[in-house]
């Protein structure tokens, strides 16, 4: 698909995967509705971007996001292009913790409310609108690309990682049949399930766990996964119209073993 003057929305945009998401496709000429609770950093402000300030948990908030965003495509002649579905939570506890009790509720209904049914409802809502563009010129005549981030932890989840593996397996589960759902609008659905990333929270790692997890979990190269080849991992699924239902593993061939 065309990204130069397309608008993508990119939930989770201000920082970490989505950040970088949004720098590479600014370089492509797109323009950006970055959905988040906090402000972008002041070097990708341009008239290329407009930010929402989102609860991603609030339904009325993404509404009004969408919409925003929709109004302002009418304004710059960038018509929607697709949605890519960065924001999320990491949580960790486990089904019965050190103490005998269960796992909180709120913990994992807060799990669910952020990773899927947030993800669910942005691209539900944008989908109104994408479905309605004119497709592209060309045989394929597509419309437009959802993405959802999932993880490495929808195929191979740690301890301390069911609510979390549980909304990361939802997103990977929902792909193919909402690719199917959205073939005859001529949209695709691609899911990206990253493994080890640096980011703010593996900054804080201890030296010898991020030891441990380059040398025994990653195949090669033996590191971890830089946020610019996440964007450009979305930029060649936003490329490549025969990528569809699918999921992405990007993880250096990394596949952990769990540690009990």
């Amino acid at each position: 698909m065309k990204i130069e003057n397309r608008t993508f929305i990119v939930s989770g945009g201000s920082s970490g995967l989505g950040l970088a998401t949004v720098h590479d496709l600014l370089t492509h000429k797109a323009y950006i509705a970055i959905l988040d609770r906090s402000a972008p950093p002041t070097d990708v402000i341009s008239s290329r971007v407009k930010y929402f300030k989102t609860d991603i948990t609030d339904v009325a908030q993404i509404n009004g996001a969408v919409e925003g965003t929709v109004a302002w495509t009418k304004d710059t002649g960038a018509v929607l292009g697709g949605v890519i579905n960065c924001a999320g939570v990491g949580t960790a506890a486990k089904i019965i913790d050190a103490h005998g009790e269960p796992h909180s509720l709120d913990l994992w209904n807060f799990a669910i409310d952020v990773n899927l049914t947030g993800s669910f409802n942005l691209s539900r809502l944008a989908l109104k609108h994408l479905v309605k563009v004119a497709p592209e010129e060309g045989s394929d005549g597509e419309r437009g690309v959802v993405i959802f981030v999932a993880s490495a932890a929808a195929f191979e989840g740690q301890p301390g990682q069911t609510a979390y593996s549980a909304t990361k397996g939802a997103l990977r589960s929902m792909t193919l049949p909402m690719a199917r759902d959205l073939a005859r609008h001529a949209v695709r659905v691609v899911t990206i399930a990253p493994g080890v990333f640096d980011s703010s929270m593996t900054a804080n790692f201890p030296a010898k766990t991020r030891r441990s997890l380059e040398n025994e979990g990653i195949v090669y190269p033996r590191r971890f996964g830089q946020p610019v080849e996440f964007a450009r991992t979305v930029r060649w699924i936003l490329d490549c119209p025969y990528v569809n239902g699918e999921t992405i593993r990007l993880s250096g061939g990394g596949r952990l073993p769990g540690k009990l």
